[in-house]
């Protein structure tokens, strides 16, 4: 799938399994509705293509996510910019580093991504925090403060 990035800038990406299904079957019912409806069926570029298996107006593809988000029965207005930070978010709670997502997202480094996507990093944020509180734990259960309680369970 093109994303219309100039060439120099294209580059592959792994998707999950389940994608890569949804992708396939959706590829088959567009080769088949097109046939039908005397689009362009073979040799297909684009995978959500106009008539002409050209690349789609942003607008169109504004148009198109919120007409599904709107069938899904997904309150609110969504946009494919909703879609990156909800990818953000997801990856960020499965553990992935500031690094890996900012390379899926095509970010040339990680500035971008902490700026644009920083309250969907929290759990990048609150990491360090996290392996701390571990350490001590781990090493430091008898700690005692000045008045005899524990510090650490």
């Amino acid at each position: 799938m093109r994303t219309g990035a100039s060439e120099d800038r294209r580059r592959t990406v792994a998707l999950p399994q389940l994608a890569v299904d949804i992708l396939t079957e959706h590829q088959e019912q567009q080769q088949k509705w097109r046939a039908e409806h005397g689009w362009k069926s073979e040799g297909i570029v684009y995978m959500f293509g106009t008539r002409d298996d050209t690349v789609q107006v942003a607008e169109s593809v504004h148009d198109k996510v919120q007409a599904i988000a709107g069938r899904a029965g997904l309150p609110g207005s969504w946009t494919p910019r909703e879609l990156r930070h909800t990818f953000t978010s997801i990856m960020s709670e499965a553990g992935a580093s500031i690094e890996l997502i900012a390379d899926l997202l095509g970010h040339k480094d990680t500035a971008t991504t902490w700026k644009v996507y920083r309250h969907q990093l929290r759990l990048v944020i609150t990491q360090g925090s996290e392996l701390l509180d571990e350490a001590i734990r781990n090493h430091h259960t008898d700690l005692k403060g000045p008045d005899g309680a524990k510090l650490a369970p």
